[in-house]
C-alpha cells in the first residue's frame, strides 16, 4: 500500500500509500527538556472527553522536514534562547493555561474502605472464573487452561463465554475457497452479502473461528445445518461452537449478512464526487489492508490464511463492476439489476480482495498476454494515457527482472474520487487516488514522476506482497521496503529522464531523521493489536526497508542480490515468509565468504542505525560505531552493534564505482591499515548505506578543503551526504556549528541539484526555528547568510516552463525559499504570474513546479485567496487542485483558518480525505497551530468516525496538530489529554 509525499520529496516516502497521500507532519521532540521560559499563548484550556487513541508514538517515525528538536538546535546555533518573556506573543491568543499540579489528593477513609470492598468481589469473581472455567487471564484473552494468570476471558455480545482469547485466530482451520456474493445499494449505501467458505480443518476442535466487523448476520449454516454463533466484537471475531469435535476434513460454512456501506475509507466504503455539470456521482469501492476485509465479508482476516475467491456483484445496469479477476458473465436479474461474476482467482490474503462498483471509462492495452487498464471518471478520460503507457513499461520490465510472469491475465489500475491511501496493490485491480494516477496535459515531468513511481511501486507488489506475503504484519516490510525499493530501481532503468536516483537519496536522508528518534523501533518487532498493526505502515517500514535492501545488493556482488531475490519468489510462491526466509535465499546464491543472514538481521532487530566515528592516524584508521540518537539523554542504555558493510574512498581514486572499498566492521571498534598515505577519506561511498559518519576534527577539514579546492572531487551524492550528515551531529551535538558553516563555505561553486536542496532544507528548518521563537535578529542574519551563498543562483532561475526534472527540483526549492523569504523580489514575481494565469482563464501557464511557490504567495491576500478559492472548486486538474488546497491552509487568516478546517472535516466544500493535508499546512503556522490543536479536540468523535484509529491518517492529525508545541506545560497537556494514551517517552514533538 502507498502513502503520500511528503514536502520535501514530491515523490512517496515511502511509503508512498499512506506517507504519501497523507502529508507526514512535522514532528519534534517533547521528551527533550524544555525552553526556560513559558509561552502562554500556546497553551489550551478543554474539556476531557472518554474517546482515546491508541499510538505507540505521537511523532514516531514520522520527523518531518520542517522542524528541529529546539534545545539541540539552540545548542546547534550557539545561541541562548534563556530569559525570554512571555508576553511577546501573548497577543496571538486569548487561550489560558490549565495548570497541572502533578500529585494526586489523598483519598477518605470512606472512600478506601469501599475500594477495599470492591477489590475482594473483584477477587472472588475472578478466581471463580479461573478454577471453575478452567481459564487464564491474560490482556489477550483466555488462551489455554493451565498457563500463566495473566489474560482476561472474552464475553461474547450475548454474555456467553467466547471460546478464543488470542487477537490472531487458531491455527486449527483454515480457509480453502470463498464463494462471496454481494449487492450494494448506492441509494441507501448499503449492502447484502452472502458468503460460501470451504473450511479445512487441520486439527480436531469444537470451534471454528474467524473475523467479521460491523455485519448483521441474518443466517448462518454449517454443512447444510442451522448453526448460532457467538461475537466478540472488540477482537472483531466470531466463532461457531459444535457439541462434537469437528474431524479433520473439509466442510463448508455459509453465512447472510447485511452491512452499511462504510464512510471512513475503509472495508467496502461509499465515494462520490461531483461531475463537469454539477451533479453527484456515487459509487462503491474497497480498501482492505490492512485488517478491513472482515467489514465487507465474514473470513479470515489475516495474511497468512491466503485462498481463492470467487465473486459475485449484483448492479444497476448503469454501472461497472470490477474486481480481482475477469469477468466471466453478465447475467440480467429482475428491476434492471445484473450480476457480474468473476473468475476464480489465485490463491491469496484476504486484504487483497477488491471490488468496485461505478460508472467509470477505461483505456487497454496488452502486455506479455495481459491486459492492462487505467479506469477514471468519463470527466478525466484524457488523463488517463500516461499511467497505461506507464504500466505497460513497467509491468514488461518486472516480467523479465523477476524471470517470473504476472500470473494474471488483467490488471486494472482505478482512479478511485475519494481515496484515503496513495495507492493500493490489490491482485489485478490497483486502486489510486486520482492524484498518483492521472495526468494532465499541462502536467509537468515532476509530476510525471509522483505518478510514475507509484505505479512502479504498486506494480512490484504484485510479486512482493502478492505472490509471495508476509506471514504476519511484524513483517511488513517484506512487502513495502522491497515495494519501495524496487520502484526506485525499476525508474532508473526503464525511465531515466525521470532524475529518480536523486529522489531516493532524499528518500533515505528521511529514513535516517526519523529513525535518528529514540521513539523508532526496529523493521521486524512485535505487533500484538490493531493499532499497532496500523502503526506498521511508517518511514521505517518503506524508506528504511527500502534502504538496507540498496546497502545489501552494494555489498553483494556479480547480480547476487537479484539472483536471490529470485530465488526468494520461485520458493515461496503463492506462500507466506519471514524475514530470515529472504536471508537465506540470498545467502544461498551468494559466493561471498558473507553470511548475509547474520549481516543484515542486526539490520531488522535493531531500532535505529549506527554512527560510525572515523580517527586517523597516518595509514592506521580507528572506525567505532554506536547507536545514534539525535537526543541521546532521553535514551536507555542501548549496547547494540551493527554489521556494517562500511564503503570508502580516498584522494587517490574517488567518483567511479571501481574506486569503493570495503571494509566490515562487526565489533564496537575496528582498525583499518591503509596500504599508503592518503590526503583523506570519505565513508560511505554514494550514501548507500543506511548510517552517518563522524570524522575527527582533522578528517572533517581534509574533505572540507578538499571540496573548496574542486567540488567534483565527491560525486554530488557524497557531497549531499556529507552536508546531511554534519547537521545530524550538529543537532546532536557532536559538533559545532561552526564546523556546520565551515562545510557550507564551498556551497558558492556548487550547482548540482542533490547538494544544492539538502543545504536549502537544513538551512530553512533553522530559519523556521528562529522565526516560530521570535528571534527576529537571529532570524534576519539566517536570511542575510541564506542570501549570500545562494542569492546569485535564486536571481538567474527562470520562471518559464522546464522539462528536466533536476532543474525544476533545485528551481522549485530556490525560489520557495526566496519567496518565503522575500529575497530578490520574489513575491513580486510570483504575484504577477498569478495575475496573468487568473485573468487569462488559465491560458497563461504557471510551471507546474513554481505552482505551489505562487499560490501560497497569492493567498496571503483576501482577493487572491478568494480567487484560489474559486479554482479549487472548479479544477479538474488533480496536482493543480492540490496545490491550490495547500495554498488556501497557508493563510494567516484565523477566520479562514477555521472555515477551512470545518469545510475538509466535514467533507463538503473540501473532500475529507484531504483533512490530514489541510492540518499539516496549518499546523505549519503560528497563526493557526493554537486553532488546529483546538479544532481537534472539539471533533475527536467526528474526526475517528472519518478516519480508522490508529491509521497514518490519525497519526498525522494528532501529530500536525502538536507539531508546534516546545514547552514541559504542553508536554503534560498532551501526555494528560483524553484522546491520547501516551507517556512522555513516546512523544517527539520539540
Amino acid at each position: 500500500m502507498e502513502t503520500f509525499e511528503s514536502e520535501r520529496a514530491p515523490l512517496p516516502r515511502n511509503m508512498i500509500e499512506n506517507s504519501m497521500f497523507e502529508e507526514e507532519p512535522d514532528v519534534v521532540d517533547l521528551a527533550t527538556e524544555s525552553p526556560s521560559y513559558p509561552i502562554d499563548s500556546d497553551d489550551v484550556v478543554y474539556e476531557p472527553r472518554s474517546s482515546r487513541l491508541l499510538v505507540r508514538g505521537l511523532g514516531e517515525n514520522d520527523l518531518d522536514e520542517d522542524e528541529e528538536d529546539y534545545e539541540s538546535s539552540a545548542r546547534l546555533l550557539g545561541m541562548s534562547f534563556m530569559n525570554r518573556s512571555s508576553n511577546q506573543r501573548s497577543a496571538a491568543s486569548s487561550y489560558t493555561r490549565q495548570q497541572h499540579s502533578g500529585s494526586c489528593s489523598k483519598p477518605s477513609t470512606k472512600t478506601m474502605v469501599a475500594g477495599g470492598v470492591v477489590l475482594v468481589l473483584v477477587a472472588s469473581m475472578l478466581m471463580v472464573f479461573y478454577f471453575l472455567l478452567g481459564c487464564t487471564f491474560t490482556t489477550a484473552g483466555c488462551q489455554k487452561p493451565n498457563s500463566t494468570m495473566d489474560s482476561i476471558c472474552p464475553i461474547s455480545t450475548n454474555g456467553k463465554l467466547f471460546p478464543w482469547a488470542e487477537l490472531r485466530l487458531p491455527p486449527s482451520v483454515q480457509p480453502v475457497h470463498y464463494s462471496i456474493s454481494l449487492h450494494p445499494n448506492l441509494t441507501l449505501m448499503t449492502f447484502q452479502g452472502s458468503v460460501s467458505i470451504l473450511v479445512q480443518v487441520l486439527h480436531e476442535t469444537k470451534n471454528i473461528v474467524l473475523h467479521s466487523s460491523d455485519m448483521n448476520i441474518i443466517k448462518a449454516t454449517f454443512e447444510g445445518k442451522e448453526v448460532h454463533f457467538l461475537e466478540c466484537k472488540p477482537w472483531q471475531q466470531i466463532a461457531f461452537k459444535f457439541p462434537e469435535d469437528l474431524k479433520k476434513g473439509q466442510y463448508v460454512l455459509n453465512i447472510n449478512y447485511t452491512a452499511n456501506l462504510s464512510s471512513n475509507f475503509d472495508g467496502f466504503y461509499n465515494s462520490s464526487y461531483v461531475d463537469t455539470n454539477g451533479i453527484k456521482r456515487v459509487l462503491a469501492a474497497t480498501q482492505f489492508e490492512p485488517l478491513a476485509a472482515r467489514k465487507a465479508f465474514p473470513c479470515f482476516d489475516e495474511p497468512a490464511f491466503k485462498s481463492t475467491f470467487t465473486i459475485k456483484m449484483t448492479r444497476e445496469s448503469k454501472y461497472i463492476s470490477l474486481s480481482n479477476m475477469p469477468k466471466v458473465k453478465t447475467t440480467d436479474l429482475k428491476n434492471g439489476l445484473q450480476e457480474d461474476e468473476f473468475e476464480k482467482s489465485v490463491k491469496m490474503s484476504t486484504y487483497l480482495v477488491a471490488f468496485i462498483v461505478a460508472d467509470f471509462i477505461s483505456v487497454s492495452n496488452n502486455v506479455s498476454k495481459t491486459t492492462v487498464s487505467v479506469y477514471a471518471v468519463p470527466d478525466k478520460k484524457e488523463e488517463v494515457q500516461y499511467a497505461l503507457d506507464t504500466a505497460c513499461k513497467l509491468l514488461k520490465f518486472y516480467n523479465t527482472f523477476f524471470v517470473k510472469h504476472y500470473p494474471l491475465s488483467k490488471l486494472d489500475l482505478v482512479a478511485i474520487p475519494d481515496f484515503l491511501a496513495g495507492a493500493m496493490e490489490n491482485w489485478g485491480l490497483i486502486t489510486f487516488r486520482e492524484t498518483t494516477l492521472l495526468v494532465g496535459s499541462n502536467s509537468s515531468s515532476i509530476d510525471k514522476q509522483l505518478v510514475t513511481s507509484v505505479i512502479a511501486h504498486e506494480l512490484a507488489h504484485q510479486w512482493f506482497g502478492n505472490l509471495v506475503t508476509m506471514r504476519w504484519w511484524n513483517d511488513l516490510w517484506l512487502n513495502e521496503g522491497f515495494a519501495t525499493y524496487m520502484q526506485y530501481m525499476s525508474i532508473e532503468t526503464v525511465f531515466p529522464s525521470l532524475d529518480i536516483d536523486t529522489e531516493f537519496l532524499n528518500v533515505r536522508f528521511k529514513a535516517l531523521a526519523k529513525d535518528a528518534l529514540n521513539s523508532s523501533h526496529p523493521l521486524s518487532t512485535v505487533v500484538s493489536t490493531p493499532e499497532q498493526v496500523e502503526e506498521m505502515f511508517d518511514s521505517v517500514s518503506y524508506e528504511k526497508g527500502a534502504s538496507i535492501l540498496l546497502m545489501l545488493n552494494a555489498t553483494l556482488t556479480d547480480g547476487e542480490f537479484p539472483k536471490g531475490v529470485i530465488e526468494y519468489l520461485q520458493k515461496y510462491n503463492l506462500s507466506n515468509t519471514e524475514s530470515e526466509d529472504l536471508w537465506n535465499s540470498l545467502s544461498q546464491v551468494s559466493k561471498q565468504n558473507l553470511s548475509v543472514s547474520e549481516m543484515m538481521n542486526t539490520w531488522t532487530v535493531h531500532k535505529g542505525f549506527p554512527l560510525v566515528t572515523v580517527k586517523r592516524s597516518g595509514t592506521q584508521v580507528t572506525l567505532t560505531q554506536e547507536h545514534f540518537l539525535l537526543n541521546a539523554e532521553n535514551s536507555t542504555d542501548d549496547s547494540s552493534l551493527w554489521h556494517i558493510p562500511l564503503t570508502y574512498v580516498t584522494d587517490k581514486c574517488s567518483v567511479l564505482s571501481s574506486c569503493k572499498q570495503l571494509f566490515h566492521l562487526k565489533d564496537k571498534t575496528a582498525t583499518l591499515n591503509l596500504p599508503d598515505q592518503v590526503k583523506w577519506l570519505k565513508f560511505n561511498f554514494r550514501s548507500d548505506g543506511f548510517y552517518i559518519v563522524h570524522y575527527d576534527e582533522e578528517g572533517w577539514k581534509d574533505l572540507i578543503d578538499a571540496l573548496k579546492e574542486d567540488v567534483n572531487v565527491l560525486t554530488c551524492k557524497d557531497r549531499a551526504a556529507l552536508i546531511n550528515n554534519i547537521f545530524a551531529l550538529s543537532r546532536s551535538g557532536k559538533v559545532s556549528f561552526r564546523q556546520v558553516l565551515n562545510l557550507m563555505d564551498y556551497m558558492r561553486n556548487e550547482t548540482e541539484t542533490a547538494p544544492l536542496t539538502e543545504a536549502l532544507f537544513q538551512l530553512g528548518q533553522i530559519y523556521r526555528l528562529l522565526d516560530k521563537r521570535s528571534e527576529l535578529n537571529l532570524a534576519s542574519r539566517m536570511t542575510s547568510y541564506i542570501e549570500d551563498h545562494f542569492g546569485s543562483l535564486m536571481e538567474r532561475e527562470s520562471w518559464d516552463l522546464e522539462t528536466s526534472v533536476s532543474k525544476m527540483t533545485l528551481r522549485s526549492a530556490l525560489l520557495e525559499m526566496a519567496c518565503s523569504l522575500n529575497i530578490h523580489n520574489c513575491t513580486t514575481q510570483a504575484k504577477h504570474l498569478f495575475d496573468q494565469w487568473f485573468t487569462s482563464n488559465k491560458t497563461s501557464q504557471i510551471p507546474s513546479d513554481l505552482m505551489r511557490t505562487v499560490f501560497k504567495v497569492a493567498a496571503q491576500t483576501d482577493e487572491g485567496w478568494g480567487k484560489l478559492l474559486d479554482v479549487y472548486k472548479h479544477s479538474i486538474n488533480d496536482p493543480e487542485k492540490r496545490k491550490t488546497l495547500e495554498a488556501l491552509a497557508s493563510t494567516q487568516d484565523v477566520r479562514k483558518i477555521i472555515w477551512i478546517l470545518q469545510k475538509s472535516l466535514d467533507g463538503s466544500e473540501i473532500q475529507t480525505q484531504e483533512f490530514p493535508l489541510v492540518m499539516k499546512t496549518i499546523c505549519k503556522n503560528f497563526a493557526g497551530y493554537l486553532y488546529a490543536w483546538d479544532f481537534v479536540k472539539e471533533n475527536w468523535d467526528k474526526i475517528t468516525q472519518k478516519f480508522p484509529v490508529g491509521s497514518f491518517a490519525i497519526q498525522s492529525i494528532i501529530m500536525s496538530a502538536t507539531s508546534q508545541f516546545s514547552t514541559k506545560t504542553h508536554l503534560v497537556e498532551v501526555c494528560s489529554s483524553p484522546y491520547l494514551c501516551l507517556n512522555e517517552k513516546q512523544l517527539n514533538v520539540t
